[in-house]
């Protein structure tokens, strides 16, 4: 059974400096477990509604309690911590995505992702981006969390070393369908609201949109995980030509 200190450790995880302090973070779902543990990430603690006794890595739970320490409105039949994985070193070759202060969860899970369905193996977050061991963050990026290294940077003084082309997503950029894309490069994604800034854009090499084809043309701008599944596709189309 749960004790109190483990309750108490779980439900102190939701936030941000404790899983600093501790080093872990929730993954809820037996899919995203599964998908965890294939990764090989440290396993904690695992706990299940429907633990056998002589299953030695989890350990049973009601599901009541499941509930009170769950994270979503209607909890699944498990729920686990993991260790924080410590990143790979940074590449200077393929498509690297960036990130500049991202605030949604949902955006950011998706986002990751997405870089898993595309072969991006490394993600740059500016130091104001939602944390990616948010609990929603890792239950929207249904294990692709564990296939993705995710490095949190001054993202200024990253493109600045940099030597690679640098892709800014921009509302009166380039046509993407008539861009040179390559192979080794940086795409940055700016926040939901406010995009890229400008810092940021004045150290791009190259500013990019993707145009708009309905007739009325009314709407203002796309979901900038959806506008980064349309870019990273046609980075993916371009380069493996």
């Amino acid at each position: 059974m749960i004790s109190k200190g483990q309750i108490k450790l779980i439900t102190s995880l939701q936030q941000k400096k404790y899983r600093n302090k501790e080093g872990l973070f929730i993954a809820e779902g037996e899919k995203v477990i599964d998908e965890l543990l294939k990764q090989g990430l440290e396993l904690h603690n695992h706990f299940h509604v429907n633990a056998q006794p002589d299953d030695a890595n989890r350990q049973e739970i009601s599901q009541a309690l499941l509930q009170k320490i769950s994270c979503l409105k209607t909890a699944n039949t498990s729920l686990a911590t993991f260790k924080i994985p410590t990143p790979a070193p940074l590449l200077n070759s393929g498509l690297t995505l960036v990130v500049d202060a991202l605030r949604d969860p949902g955006n950011l899970g998706t986002i990751i992702r997405l870089c898993d369905w595309f072969g991006v193996t490394q993600l740059v977050c500016s130091r104001d981006t939602v944390d990616c061991y948010n609990p929603k963050v890792v239950q929207a990026t249904m294990g692709s969390i564990a296939r993705v290294s995710i490095h949190y940077l001054d993202i200024d003084h990253y493109l600045q070393q940099s030597k690679l082309p640098i892709y800014t997503a921009m509302m009166d950029g380039q046509n993407v369908y008539n861009a040179t894309l390559a192979s080794d490069a940086i795409l940055i994604m700016g926040n939901e609201a406010n995009g890229v800034s400008q810092q940021i854009k004045a150290l791009s090499t190259h500013q990019i949109a993707i145009p708009q084809f309905g007739e009325l043309q009314a709407t203002e701008s796309l979901n900038v995980a959806t506008a980064t599944a349309i870019l990273l596709s046609e980075f993916a189309r371009i380069t493996e030509k």
